[in-house]
Order: C-alpha cells, then structure tokens, then sequence
C-alpha cells in the first residue's frame, strides 16, 4: 500500500539531496587542485621561508603560504583541463573529475586560471615583485611548458619539467628576503633531481598505462632495463646534491647524518629497482614491487630531507 507523501518530506529530501550533490561537487573542485602534489609543494615552500636569513611577518609568510597553495592548486586543475582526453584513457586517472564528467572541461579551465592569476596578484601585494614573478614563471613552467609541450613530445618530460615542482624554496626565501642565493637554489637542485627517479619509478608500473595514452614516459620509449638505470643515476647525482649544503657550511651536523642515511636508504631502492627480476627487456616479473617501494620511499625521502633542514636551523 502506497503512503502520501507529505510537502514536507519532500522538502526535506530535496534538501539532502541537494547538499550531497554540493558535497560531492565540491570534493571535485578540491580534487582538480591536487591536494596531494599541493601538500609536498607548500611544504618545500615554508621551509624556503624558514631558512631565510630575514625574519618576516607572520601575516605575510601565511598569505605566501596560501600564494604558493593557490599557485600549485591552479596550475593543477590547468593540468587536468589539458589532460582529460589521455586521463580518459589511463585507469590511474579515468575517475578524476573530468574524465568522468563530473564537472565540465570550460569551467575547470575558468577556475584554474583565475585561481592562479589570482596567486600571483596576491603574492606581489602582499611581498615583493620577484617571489610574484618566480611563482608566476612556475605556472606558466608547469602548465604550457611542462604539461602542453615536453609531456607528449619527449621521454625526457620529467627531466626537464622536474623543475616546476622545484620553485617553491625560492619563493618561499625571495618572499622574506627579495633577492635570490646559493643556498635555495641549491635546494631547488634537490627536487629538480629528486623528480626523475621518483616519477621513473612510477612509470615503470603504470607503463602500460602510459603507453595506452601515447605518453613517451621514459619506459615506454626506451624500455624498462634503460629506465633503471637512470633511476640509479639519477639517484647518485640527488646524493652528491643533497649533501652539498653540509659541505658549503649551511647546515650542522644533524642534517648531514639524517641525508647520509636518507639516500642511503634511496641507493638501496634504485639498486633494488636494477636488480629486480626482470624479462631480457628489463620488465619486472614480480609486478614491479621495487619500483612500487622506490616510488613511496621517494615521497617520505624528501619530506624527511627538508624535515632535517628546518630542525638542524633550530639547532
């Protein structure tokens, strides 16, 4: 037997209703942002302004904060704009807001580029033109140079476009100090030769997926045997990077201790990578579970790294 439906409950579910699907929706707007790369990135940022010889005012160095947030979140969703038709293809990225059709493609362009224009605008007010136009140049390096040209045009994208991930110290010191030194571009060094081997490893698990797309990651261009070795290289040139700030005297020793021990634990993971059993084309046999570890090492390798430097300034 059917019971009448009163107005109000039918108020009353159009209301749940309504506020799940804005839940919902915004969770997607988060999502186009990429919180996770976010995180990494404002994290490598407030230690840029940790380090800086000035002191600066905790207003400013939170709306920097924020800047280098905003900067890294519109970029992102640019990013995602660019790439919904091969995220369509990929099963990594096929749930992602716009390949689903979640949102729609001309309203997430809008949003990222006035998220980031926004960024810049912000950031110049309220610290110094320099920080403005570095983070301005890190957009622009990740969406058009980065994402629209080298990522389908070169095995060597992640080499040259590890640099857009790399900005966020030198914001972060030029924020407080207005002018540039040795000291952040070094820990620029850090994670533009960090990106290599901590991407490469992914690539060489999800290179099925990247071939699918007509992506020229290095794996599927050069093979999987070739990609572990630069893995491996690229790993020993982090090392002698990363242990150049103890020898040029801008950290104790804590922070040494606490690199030798971190890329001695990264060396491991590469050379694990190298000597995973493999096929005569270097492809794993045991699904790729070093590359996997490589890959999840890599994120806690460079959170630990830049941890060190801001207890070791403490000190």
């Amino acid at each position: 037997m059917n019971h009448p439906v009163s107005s109000e409950e039918v108020g009353s579910n159009r209301i749940r209703f309504n506020a799940t699907l804005v839940g919902s929706e915004l969770k997607d707007w988060i999502a186009l942002l990429k919180p996770r790369v976010i995180s990494l990135v404002v994290f490598t940022g407030i230690v840029g302004i940790i380090l800086a010889p000035k002191t600066i005012n905790l207003w400013i160095a939170c709306v920097s904060i924020l800047c280098i947030c905003m900067a890294s979140g519109g970029a992102g969703a640019i990013n995602m704009w660019y790439d919904r038709d091969i995220d369509r293809i990929m099963h990594r990225t096929i749930t992602r807001p716009l390949p689903s059709g979640r949102l729609h493609e001309s309203d997430a362009l809008i949003y990222g580029i006035a998220v980031s224009v926004l960024s810049v605008i912000l950031m110049d007010m309220a610290t110094n033109l320099l920080s403005a136009f570095i983070l301005a140049f890190s957009i622009f390096f990740y969406t058009v140079i980065y994402t629209m040209w080298l990522k389908r045009s070169t095995p060597q994208n992640i080499v040259i476009g590890g640099a857009a991930g790399a900005f966020p110290p030198l914001i972060g010191w030029t924020s407080v100090t207005g002018t540039l030194d040795l000291f952040p571009v070094i820990l620029f060094m850090i994670i533009f030769l960090w990106t290599p081997p901590h991407f490469w490893s992914l690539s060489l698990y999800a290179c099925k997926d990247y071939g699918r797309a007509g992506i020229p990651m290095l794996p599927v261009v050069k093979g999987a045997r070739y990609t572990r070795w630069q893995i491996l290289f690229y790993t020993l040139a982090l090392t002698f990077i990363s242990l150049l700030p103890s020898y040029m005297g801008y950290t104790g020793k804590f922070y040494t201790i606490v690199a030798l021990l971190l890329n001695a634990g990264f060396i491991y993971r590469a050379t694990g990578v190298l000597l995973e059993k493999q096929d005569k084309t270097g492809l794993s046999l045991v699904g790729d579970k070093a590359a996997r570890k490589s890959f999840f090492y890599s994120l806690a390798y460079l959170f630990f790294l830049f941890s060190a430097l801001i207890v070791d300034y403490f000190l």
